[in-house]
C-alpha cells in the first residue's frame, strides 16, 4: 500500500487509535492533518509523524462545534489542495447507571460521537468529491454497537449509530465515488500493554488483545484505491470476541 501525496484527515487523533492511525498513514507516505481539541496529545502525535516520517499538520479541532468543522476542512484544503481521506475516530464515553446519566451527558456523547461523525463526513465530502478519483470515509464505530456491558446507554446508541450512518453515507455519496465503510474494533489497548494479564490475552480467539495498529491496518485496507468494490460495511476488529459464545459450566 502506498498513500503518497495522499491527504488523510484523522479526528480524535492525539491519543489511542487515532494516533495509531494517524502515524499508520504517515507510514505510508501520507500527509496526515492530526484533528483533536486536546493541543498537547495532538501536538505530540504531530512530533511522531514529523520527526519519523514527514509530513503532517495539527488543525485544533471540537466536533461538537459545526465551525470548527468547517474550518478543519477549509484548512487543509489551504495548505494542502485537496482531501482524499477522512477517519472519523473522535469520541468520547460516558458509562454512568441508566439512573444517573444526565440529558446533558447524554446529548454530549451523541454531539461528539454521532452528530460530530455525520459533520465531519458531510464537510469532508464536499471537497473530496472534487478529486477525479473521489476518496474514502471510514468511522469508527464499535462492537458496542452490536452487545453491550451494563451502563453503556449513550455510547452504544452512538456507536450503532454510526453502524447505520455508515451504509447510508455510502448511498448517498455513491455518485461522488466516496467509499464510505465503518470499523467496529473490540478491546484495543491504548496503555500499558505489557501490563495485561494471560487471561486477557487467552479470551481472545486469536490469543491476543488489540492494538491501535490493527486499526490502523483495517483503515489502510478499507480506503485503499484497489479495494473499490468495498462500501457501506462494516469490518469487526476484535480478535474474534463478538463470534465467541459464552456460557458458564
Amino acid at each position: 500500500m502506498n498513500f503518497k501525496d495522499s491527504v488523510v484527515i484523522v479526528t480524535g487523533a492525539g491519543n489511542g487509535i487515532g494516533r495509531g492511525v494517524a502515524l499508520g498513514y504517515a507510514n505510508e507516505g501520507a500527509k496526515v492533518v492530526v484533528a483533536d481539541i486536546d493541543r498537547e496529545a495532538a501536538e505530540a502525535t504531530l512530533n511522531l509523524i514529523n520527526s519519523t516520517y514527514g509530513d503532517g499538520l495539527f488543525i485544533e479541532t471540537d466536533v461538537r462545534d459545526p465551525k470548527q468543522i468547517t474550518h478543519l476542512m477549509d484548512e487543509t484544503i489551504r495548505i494542502y489542495g485537496k482531501i482524499n481521506i477522512l477517519i472519523n475516530n473522535a469520541g468520547v464515553s460516558r458509562f454512568k447507571s441508566v439512573y444517573e446519566l444526565s440529558v446533558e451527558e447524554w446529548d454530549d456523547v451523541l454531539n461528539i460521537n454521532l452528530r460530530g461523525n455525520f459533520l465531519c463526513a458531510r464537510e469532508a465530502a464536499k471537497y473530496i468529491r472534487r478529486n477525479d478519483s473521489g476518496g474514502a470515509i471510514v468511522n469508527i464505530a464499535s462492537t458496542r454497537a452490536f452487545m453491550s456491558e451494563k451502563d453503556s446507554e449513550a455510547y452504544a446508541a452512538t456507536k450503532g449509530g454510526i453502524y447505520a450512518l455508515t451504509h447510508a453515507l455510502a448511498m448517498s455519496l455513491q455518485d461522488d465515488h466516496i467509499l464510505v465503510n465503518s470499523i467496529s474494533p473490540g478491546w484495543i489497548e491504548t496503555g500499558d500493554y505489557s501490563s495485561l494479564r494471560n487471561i486477557d490475552h487467552k479470551q481472545h480467539p486469536s490469543k491476543r488483545v488489540g492494538k491501535p495498529e490493527d486499526v490502523a491496518r483495517a483503515c489502510l485496507f478499507l480506503t485503499n484505491p484497489m479495494n473499490d468494490f468495498i462500501t457501506g460495511e462494516n469490518l469487526i476488529v476484535d480478535g474474534g470476541m463478538t463470534r465467541k459464545m459464552i456460557y458458564e459450566h
